[in-house]
């Protein structure tokens, strides 16, 4: 959800508030998760990986805003089109085009970590979750080994994410009042009531296996509209 709606949200909006505005609609699909699975968070793991989670979203925001103000680092023209390529949306591209990459290499894929690691893997999670929103793969790499259920797993990485979540939105929130919240409310709300729509299924076919036609689908659209971005095409 969080990787397609920021995508579509970057096409019609700035990188910052689209990934501000994915931020709200993820933090209350969140919220829904919590009421369906939240009960088994556990809490000592709550502790060792999202307390540093939240600080690191603190900087991860506050790294984003920075640098959406800066000028273009390079300006191009073809066929009399003139392309600006800013800083913030070319960082983002790269994360974006990374992490997408790294979905699909074996070795990441089967990459866990110890228990002794989870403060660590916090960090790394609510650093990226501020700068980018992408979150839920470290997340999990790291919280994989922690001796959890797939109850308690699923519920103790919905729980951090809120954390990471409600922080950056707090750090985004001067980004909102500049760009009139208010006149886009009825999209966000759309968007948050069809992924929680969504969530309500998931949870009901939660032992199904993800379709790897939707994976790939996904990850060529990331690629196109990362390198877009990146460009100055969009």
């Amino acid at each position: 959800m969080g990787t397609i709606l920021t995508l579509i949200f970057m096409i019609f909006f700035p990188v910052d508030l689209a990934i501000a505005l994915t931020g709200v609609v993820h933090f209350f699909n969140s919220i829904f998760k919590l009421v369906l699975v939240g009960k088994k968070a556990d809490t000592k793991i709550l502790l060792f990986f999202g307390i540093s989670a939240v600080l690191a979203a603190i900087l991860g925001s506050w790294l984003l805003l920075s640098i959406t103000d800066l000028k273009p680092l390079f300006i191009y023209e073809i066929n009399g089109n003139t392309f600006e390529i800013f800083p913030v949306k070319l960082i983002i591209s790269i994360l974006l085009i990374c992490f997408t990459i790294i979905d699909f290499i074996p070795f990441f894929n089967k990459l866990e970590f110890s228990k002794n690691m989870l403060p660590v893997g916090g960090a790394l999670s609510g650093f990226f979750g501020g700068l980018s929103g992408n979150q839920g793969a470290l997340r999990s790499a790291f919280l994989i080994k922690a001796g959890l259920s797939k109850e308690s797993f699923i519920s103790t990485a919905v729980v951090v994410s809120i954390f990471v979540d409600l922080t950056r939105l707090t750090v985004y929130a001067t980004r909102f009042t500049k760009a009139g919240l208010q006149e886009i409310l009825l999209l966000v709300v759309i968007a948050t009531l069809a992924t929680i729509a969504v969530a309500f299924i998931g949870n009901k076919l939660l032992k199904k296996v993800t379709l790897k036609f939707i994976q790939i689908l996904v990850a060529i659209m990331l690629i196109l509209i990362s390198v877009a971005l990146g460009t100055g095409w969009i």
